[in-house]
C-alpha cells in the first residue's frame, strides 16, 4: 500500500556511498524518497535526470533527495558520475 504524502516512511537502512544510511538519520528533514527499478535504463535515467534538474528547487525548499534501487553501490557510483547526479543513491 503506497504511503500518502506527509506520512512517515517506515525506517530502513541501506548501504550508501559513505556507509549505511538509515531513514531515521533523516528524521526531522523533508525527504524526497524515490524508488526506481535500475540504474542507467532509459526510464530511470530520465527520472533521475529530472530530479537532478530540479535539485536546486528541492534543496531551496529544505528537502533532501534520495533514490533507491536494488543496484550495487558500484552501479550507483557509475550512474551518479555519468549523469552528474547531486543526490545520494541507495
Amino acid at each position: 500500500m503506497p504511503l500518502q504524502p506527509g506520512t512517515a516512511a517506515p525506517d530502513l537502512t541501506l548501504p550508501g556511498p559513505d556507509g549505511p544510511v538509515s531513514l531515521a538519520d533523516l528524521r526531522g528533514q523533508w525527504v524526497v524518497l524515490y524508488f526506481y527499478p535500475a540504474d542507467d535504463t532509459p526510464g530511470c535515467t530520465a527520472e533521475a535526470c529530472s530530479f537532478r534538474d530540479s535539485y536546486e528547487d528541492f534543496t531551496d525548499a529544505g528537502a533532501v533527495v534520495v533514490g533507491v534501487s536494488g543496484d550495487s553501490l558500484e552501479s550507483h557510483e557509475a550512474f551518479v558520475a555519468k549523469h552528474n547526479l547531486p543526490f545520494t543513491l541507495l
